[in-house]
């Protein structure tokens, strides 16, 4: 089992915000930012704009690293 969530700083668009995320989907998130090639503020404000309003950060970006990962996993057709 994973430790608690840990409170992380963001810069969304020139404002700072925090989101508490484990340990693994922090690293899964900033992997995943280094693989695109895009800042991890820049990566959490393309999140941010496509969230839904009842999705809090947190969630968008735990469901987004899911997400990536299983895309990865799909076999090529």
């Amino acid at each position: 089992m994973t430790a608690r969530p840990v409170k992380r700083s963001l810069t969304l668009h020139g404002h700072r915000t925090s989101v508490s995320l484990e340990d693994p989907f922090w690293r899964a998130f900033r992997d995943i930012a280094d693989r695109e090639g895009k800042p991890i503020n820049v990566l959490a404000a393309q999140i941010d704009e496509t969230r839904g309003v009842d999705a809090g950060l947190a969630s968008a970006i735990r469901v987004y690293v899911l997400d990536y990962y299983q895309n990865a996993a799909q076999p090529e057709s």
